[in-house]
């Protein structure tokens, strides 16, 4: 009971001011920061789903059996370039794809029916010709649309083509990294969650607002993505400077003994 109260109020509380739905300003700032760090422009965010691994729920059928063979719901986010989630959706089916997650959410239908105030179409940086909508990036699991891009197929590529992926597949790792410092940073999302559904549901959208509020308070570092969350073999170097300077010492004292042995 304390769990589950305490991520619900932790939601009801950072929710309003960390994940405020964006207005065309916000928009145009975050195609800005895609644009500097990824080199897409007239992107507004990156889409993408991730599976959270539960214990099977009561009465549940295969609801929530993924393809991946465990019980899972759905995290499905939103994200811009500072890997701050601008949406998220929680609690799909474990069975359900990313493309029917986003279809049913509240976020898809607002896409579909133009209502997330999404700035109008205008040129691309270096052009003066064809005006091209602002858009979501998302991987080959979504469809395309006119404010949703996807990669194009991998078979037989030109060169702009494959140049055109690339560009893309920068854009769209933005929200699988965030998905890893959100992981790393709250580790019960390594594991099993043995709660509750519902109280699961509540301390994944509680990890999620604390995951803004803690990267809008310490800013954003691009080195960050780049990091690994592996822990260094010797993190204070002092053990192997004790192996080189003891080693060193013998190899003195014993000469070309030390090669005998």
């Amino acid at each position: 009971m304390v769990v589950r109260e305490t991520c619900v109020a932790i939601w009801d509380v950072l929710h309003p001011a960390m994940m405020a739905q964006p207005q065309k300003e916000d928009w145009l700032q975050i195609a800005d920061h895609f644009f500097q760090s990824c080199n897409f422009p007239n992107c507004v965010g990156a889409i993408d789903g991730k599976h959270i691994r539960v214990k099977k729920p009561i009465r549940s059928g295969s609801q929530f059996f993924n393809y991946k063979k465990y019980f899972s719901f759905v995290l499905f986010a939103v994200c811009d370039a500072n890997y701050c989630f601008k949406y998220i959706d929680v609690g799909s089916y474990g069975s359900s794809s990313d493309l029917a997650v986003l279809r049913h959410s509240a976020f898809g239908q607002m896409l579909n029916n133009n209502e997330l105030d999404l700035p109008g179409n205008t040129t691309l940086p270096g052009t003066t010709y064809l005006v091209m909508p602002f858009v979501f990036v998302g991987d080959e699991a979504f469809v395309l649309g006119e404010h949703l891009m996807r990669p194009y197929s991998s078979r037989g590529l030109s060169i702009a083509r494959r140049v055109f992926n690339y560009r893309l597949t920068r854009a769209r790792r933005v929200v699988e990294c965030a998905f890893g410092i959100l992981a790393n940073k709250w580790r019960f999302l390594h594991s099993p969650i043995h709660l509750k559904l519902e109280t699961a549901i509540s301390a994944v959208k509680a990890a999620c607002a604390l995951h803004n509020f803690v990267r809008v308070r310490d800013g954003f570092n691009f080195e960050d993505s780049l990091s690994h969350s592996l822990e260094s073999p010797n993190p204070s170097g002092v053990r192997g400077t004790i192996f080189f300077v003891i080693t060193w010492g013998i190899t003195l004292a014993f000469g070309s003994h030390l090669s005998l042995c």
